[in-house]
C-alpha cells in the first residue's frame, strides 16, 4: 500500500485536524496504531509539524469527511502525478556532491539537538563517518569556523522518518542504560549498608540429651539402663 511523502508528519496533521481514528490514520501513513496514539499523547514527534495531505493532493477533504462518519472506513488516495516515495534499499548511502559539504552542518545540528544519538545512529542518517563526527564535536574540522547547526532534513540529507526512527532507537538505549545504572546504585546500596550494619550470629544452642528409659524385668523390678555404667 502506498504511504503518505512524509508519514509522521501527515499523522500529526490528521491527529489535531480530524476526528478519524487511530486505526484509520495509522493504516493510511502506514504506521503503527500505538505509534499514532503516541503521537496524541506527546510522546512521539513532540512539536513536529503536521502536513496537510489535501494541500498536497493526497488526500481530498470529501474522504476525510466520509471516513469520519465511518469509522470502519479507510483512507484512499487521491489521484496525483506527485511521485510517491519508494523504499530505499539497502547499501552504502549516496549524498550529491553538492550536499556533501553541508554534512558538518548536519552532525553539528543533531549534536546539539539530539546528544543521545551515537556516532554510529549519526553515520547511518547522514551517510558519513565516524572520524568526520569526532572531529566536528572536538572542534577540530578543518572547516570548524563555517560550521552553522542546520537540520538534515531541510538539508535533504535524510528523510524525517528515518530521524524519528533513530531517536526512538536512541531514547530507547538510553532509558535502558538509565535503567541498569539505577538498579546497579540501588544493588550497591543495598550490600553498603549491610556491610555496615552486620547481623550479630546467633550461637548454636547445645543439643539436649533425653533420659534413657527405664527397663524391667519379669518380676517387674526395675533393671539400669545398658547406657549407664552399672555399679557392683
Amino acid at each position: 500500500m502506498p504511504q503518505p511523502l512524509m508519514p509522521k508528519a501527515t499523522a500529526v496533521w490528521l491527529v489535531e485536524n480530524t476526528t478519524l481514528t487511530f486505526k484509520q490514520i495509522a493504516d493510511y501513513c502506514g504506521l503503527h496504531e500505538l505509534e499514532i496514539q503516541a503521537i496524541a499523547d506527546g510522546e512521539v514527534a513532540p512539536g513536529m509539524h503536521g502536513i496537510d495531505p489535501t494541500a498536497s493532493g493526497q488526500l481530498t477533504q470529501a474522504e476525510i469527511e466520509r471516513c469520519q462518519d465511518d469509522p470502519n472506513a479507510k483512507l484512499a488516495f487521491a489521484k496525483t502525478d506527485i511521485p510517491l516515495p519508494k523504499a530505499r534499499t539497502r547499501g552504502a548511502r549516496y549524498t550529491p556532491v553538492a550536499k556533501r559539504n553541508d554534512k558538518p552542518d548536519a552532525i553539528e545540528w543533531l549534536s546539539k539537538h539530539y546528544p543521545e544519538l551515537a556516532d554510529a545512529q549519526i553515520g547511518r542518517i547522514l551517510g558519513t563517518t565516524k572520524p568526520t563526527i569526532k572531529a566536528v564535536r572536538e572542534r577540530t574540522h578543518w572547516n570548524a569556523q563555517n560550521i552553522r547547526p542546520r537540520s538534515p532534513v531541510e538539508l535533504g540529507l535524510c528523510s524525517l522518518t528515518e530521524l524519528d526512527a533513530e531517536i526512538i532507537k536512541a531514547r530507547r538505549a538510553k532509558q535502558r542504560a538509565d535503567d541498569r545504572k539505577r538498579r546497579a546504585e540501588r544493588r550497591a546500596a543495598r550490600e553498603a549498608a549491610a556491610a555496615a550494619n552486620p547481623q550479630p550470629e546467633v550461637p548454636a544452642e547445645a543439643p539436649v540429651q533425653e533420659p534413657a528409659p527405664e527397663q524391667h524385668n519379669d518380676e517387674g523390678h526395675t533393671v539400669p539402663s545398658t547406657d549407664e555404667p552399672q555399679q557392683n
